[in-house]
């Protein structure tokens, strides 16, 4: 009987895990980096181990100190979460010649899915349907495009859309060192890539004693760089012969390779074809949607099965509709960079589920995924999880580094899935439109007035014709000026009249219409009106910190991977050229030259760490 459970993971997987175990009177073991020593799962565990290092080579990808920090902490058994080593099948092996038990499918069954090139020949053997992998050296222009994929791991990293024939050799490079980064194998295969496909999956749990559950299916389309964004319970608008077919495919892929626990056969699905992709042999970041809509505790079912239990001759049957999105630090209108800074408040209202490993006053590093929360809404049709799940998003409280959650309100409110029409194209269709400014206009105004009550209270009335005070603000990164005066009758403004004003509220009337604004400051600069972030700008700027035309900023902490091949002060680069790559929470983020023109300072240097807004390169235009 498991007693003690150490989890080889961090953030949100682990504190969901340590979740099940406290209600299962279960010890819990956290290990921590260097970077995470006071994150929540740290703090949450009952004890904690310490890994040295921040990087994930050194520390959560170091299966030797993870096997002894379970033995040191008298753990008697490891869950993997999901990522870094949770489908290594030497990992596993590991744990179990420790002595200890092993929370997920023997080490073979791992190892017979490690690598999508291994597992799809597998799969064709077994007769499931599949797209066939390419020989990297005899793509033609009419194999166009095609999809690069890192062998092992997942989560989107190391995989590259290719269009162009001419850039499939620095794709397949770049792909193979995300992937040896983040997962430590850079090997890299070529596929055909599906332009109207969807990702749809089959969440399966099995026993030693020869039960397999397939426990429906999950549409998992809506995607950024190749990893989901928002999932959903079940893939909705599928035929009854495309389903069977799909629960079919992933009872043979878990019967083939002998799988045990919880585990993902994932698929491509293009009309009424269906193509296996991969399996995931660990549990899934969406494996709340399928909990639920079959009202099951999948990490429950895992240390039961792992302790010897046994699944009932048939799974529950499913109710309802699921929905769940990722919440990020990031800033998809930026080609996603990633944020990072202190998250000062994160708060949803009642009615939906949040996972996630942040509190408030936590800080978002550079070194991991930047994933914030899940937020999962369960109700008994697609529409009405959907619209309380939007809902939630928008009356949640927020502060702290730029997010996706405007972009995750769009989509979700977006007529394309709203109709259940989307496809893994989807951002590439709509990013734009999705990620236009919403900032409420008003705030800059609301913030001014809250600001001026303390000094309307002492006498900033006077008996003489006043000129407008002004404040300005950063919003949106951009520069917006609040107008307003001190009167006999107390603040006034142009276009609307102020009911209320003091430092944490002002309620103004336009028209008859009355809109509350909540102001909270974390300091001199830094207030929310509401959900909208504005930085208050000095009276009179700094000349010193004006920057010449064509600089590139940092948009992130992290490293210099590289610089472009012959770059050089003096240079002629082409807008929109790549001229070096920064690595920030395990991903490669490309920096580009924003004219045409000469190269006339470069900072750079592969290696050399980076702060937010470090002054990379300048490209002067003609």
């Amino acid at each position: 009987m498991i007693t003690s459970l150490l989890v080889a993971n961090r953030g949100e997987i682990a504190c969901r895990v340590f979740r099940t175990c406290r209600t299962s009177a279960i010890r819990t073991v956290a290990v921590h980096s260097d970077a995470d020593e006071k994150a929540l799962h740290t703090r949450t565990a009952d004890v904690s181990v310490r890994l040295p290092g921040t990087a994930p080579a050194d520390t959560y990808l170091r299966g030797d100190l993870i096997v002894k920090a379970a033995l040191t902490a008298g753990a008697d058994a490891v869950h993997p979460g999901y990522g870094f080593l949770s489908e290594n099948a030497d990992f596993a092996r590991a744990v179990l010649d420790a002595g200890l038990t092993w929370i997920g499918p023997p080490p073979e069954a791992i190892e017979a899915m490690a690598s999508k090139t291994r597992a799809k020949d597998l799969m064709a053997a077994a007769g499931v349907p599949l797209l066939a992998p390419l020989d990297p050296d005899t793509v033609t222009e009419s194999d166009l495009p095609v999809l690069v994929k890192a062998a092992a791991g997942g989560g989107g990293r190391g995989m590259r859309i290719v269009r162009r024939l001419d850039a499939l050799k620095e794709e397949l490079r770049a792909a193979s060192t995300e992937a040896e980064s983040a997962f430590g194998d850079g090997t890299v295969f070529v596929e055909p890539y599906v332009e109207d496909g969807r990702h749809v999956e089959v969440q399966v749990l099995a026993d030693t004693h020869g039960t397999v559950w397939t426990l429906g299916t999950r549409d998992c389309s809506l995607q950024r760089r190749h990893q989901k964004v928002v999932e959903e319970a079940p893939a909705p608008g599928l035929s009854a012969d495309v389903e069977q077919r799909l629960r079919s495919a992933a009872l043979t892929a878990a019967r083939t390779i002998g799988y045990v626990g919880a585990g993902t056969v994932e698929f491509l699905v293009s009309g009424d074809r269906v193509h296996f992709l991969e399996m995931n042999t660990r549990l899934q970041v969406e494996h709340p949607v399928t909990e639920a809509v079959f009202g099951l505790d999948l990490v429950a079912l895992q240390l039961d099965i792992a302790d010897g239990g046994t699944l009932d001759g048939n799974p529950p049957q499913p109710s309802g509709h699921a929905v769940e999105v990722r919440l990020y630090a990031e800033d998809p209108a930026h080609d996603w960079a990633p944020q990072t800074g202190t998250l000062h408040r994160l708060a949803v209202p009642e009615g939906v589920r949040l996972d996630t490993g942040f509190t408030d006053g936590d800080e978002i590093g550079v070194h991991y995924d930047p994933m914030l929360a899940k937020l999962v809404a369960h109700a008994p049709t697609r529409a009405a999880a959907i619209r309380r799940l939007a809902d939630a998003l928008e009356r949640s409280t927020l502060h702290g580094p730029t997010t996706n959650r405007d972009l995750l309100l769009n989509s979700l409110r977006h007529d394309e899935f709203t109709s259940a029409r989307m496809d893994t194209g989807f951002y590439a269709r709509h990013l734009p439109d999705l990620t236009r400014p919403t900032a409420d206009p008003l705030a800059p105004l609301a913030a001014a007035l809250s600001d001026a009550h303390g000094r309307s209270r002492f006498g900033g009335w006077r008996n003489v014709p006043s000129q407008p005070q002004v404040k300005r603000y950063v919003m949106a990164g951009e520069e917006i000026e609040a107008r307003y005066r001190h009167t006999r009758r107390g603040l006034e403004t142009d276009g609307a009249r102020v009911v209320h004003a003091d430092a944490r509220l002002v309620v103004l009337d336009m028209d008859g219409l009355q809109r509350r604004f909540e102001i909270t400051r974390y300091d001199d600069d830094l207030l929310y009106v509401n959900n909208t972030t504005l930085r208050l700008l000095p009276r009179f700027p700094d000349p010193t910190t004006h920057l010449a035309p064509g600089s590139l900023l940092a948009p992130m902490p992290g490293t210099v991977a590289r610089v472009a091949e012959d770059l050089t002060v003096g240079s002629t680069v082409e807008a929109g050229q790549p001229l070096l790559w920064l690595e920030a929470m395990k991903m490669e983020h490309k920096i580009t030259a924003p004219v045409t023109g000469t190269l006339t300072a470069l900072n750079a240097v592969p290696g050399q760490q980076v702060t937010v807004d470090s002054l990379l390169a300048v490209v002067q235009a003609p």
